[in-house]
């Protein structure tokens, strides 16, 4: 008990000395049930509202990475569908082989200075997901293409706000692969394990991770953190994530999945005293990475519901299409013959 009281005091310690970054919330955890059974999970927690559009993207777009002359250009290999920010940006998605990318918020990334006369190609941060889905079919790919360090991601202020854009990108497959990728002092930091299935914002990875090995030495059924904070967020999601049975029941396995991303989403409309903008739960998604189904939820409308991938035509010559959330639209159940043909939203770009 002695040991667990000073590891409780000294955790205490270094949560009040981290910087307080819960303006900008959000939690992405994967589940390993059994036969092939992956299921990522993740919650959008922002301080205001965050219009989101689900988009099913095809196969065979071109694009590039709209940072200027030297951006990286690409042609979509695999189809995807993706949930929008302000239908500027992909902030969540899954592709047609089982590759999963969110991007989370991380306060203290900072970017390197991208010289347009650089031998490496730009990639504006908006495109940082939909890149990885267009081109990647596992992790262990996209790990190997960013390597190599010839691919820079390019950051800029959220338009209409002044607010500059921070996120770390996390990838997941059918495999049960992870990685997450951040830029911490200018230099790209990936890290790359199969056992890195939580993540919140803030600290970077590697310290979300010293964090958590703390709390591995305290009960998780006598004591968890219950606050709002990145770290207390990460720590609750790793002991529940943990504690969910192993099942190969798709219906009960996403049923515990949601019940563990809930327990660490923010309530809607909440306010804490000294922290006037802390953010809401704004929508939750879940991809079953084998099934190559796409769960979303919103936090403002009581329906959950799911698009079936394999049900989705991703060939080159089908159109974008769009089902719209942004509103107080409800639907319920599986929903792929609701997305209807509309003009592609445009990134956001600096070029």
């Amino acid at each position: 008990m002695k040991k667990n009281n000073s590891l409780l005091a000294i955790l205490l310690t270094l949560l009040f000395l981290l910087p307080d970054f819960t303006t900008f919330a959000c939690t992405r955890l994967v589940y390993k049930g059994k036969d092939g059974l992956y299921l990522t999970a993740r919650s959008m927690d922002w301080k205001t509202e965050i219009p989101p559009n689900l988009w099913i993207l095809p196969r065979g777009i071109s694009r590039t990475g709209k940072v200027g002359p030297n951006s990286v250009k690409w042609t979509a290999k695999y189809g995807s569908i993706g949930t929008t920010a302000w239908d500027i940006a992909t902030a969540d998605g899954m592709n047609e082989k089982g590759l999963v990318a969110n991007m989370l918020w991380l306060g203290e990334s900072t970017y390197p200075k991208y010289e347009q006369k650089s031998d490496k190609n730009g990639l504006v941060v908006s495109l940082w997901g939909q890149y990885m889905l267009d081109n990647f079919a596992t992790v262990a790919e996209a790990v190997e293409k960013f390597e190599k360090d010839k691919i820079i991601v390019v950051s800029d202020m959220i338009p209409g706000t002044d607010m500059f854009t921070t996120v770390h990108l996390a990838l997941s497959d059918a495999t049960g692969d992870n990685a997450v990728m951040e830029y911490v002092n200018g230099k790209l930091s990936i890290h790359h394990d199969r056992s890195y299935n939580v993540m919140t914002n803030s600290p970077t990875y590697d310290k979300q991770l010293a964090l958590n090995e703390y709390w591995k030495e305290i009960p998780g059924a006598e004591f968890l953190p219950g606050t709002n904070k990145a770290a207390d967020r990460f720590v609750r999601a790793s002991y529940y994530l943990d504690a969910l049975p192993q099942v190969d029941n798709t219906r009960v396995a996403v049923a515990s999945v949601f019940s563990v991303i809930r327990n660490c989403s923010v309530p809607l409309g909440i306010t804490t005293e000294n922290q006037p903008n802390i953010s809401s739960t704004r929508w939750r998604t879940i991809s079953d990475h084998k099934n190559l189904m796409y769960y979303f939820e919103s936090t403002t409308t009581p329906n959950t519901f799911w698009i079936d991938l394999k049900k989705v035509d991703f060939d080159a010559k089908t159109p974008v299409k769009k089902l719209a959330v942004d509103g107080i639209q409800t639907y319920a159940g599986e929903t792929s013959a609701l997305f209807e043909p509309t003009e592609p939203f445009v990134f956001f770009g600096l070029d």
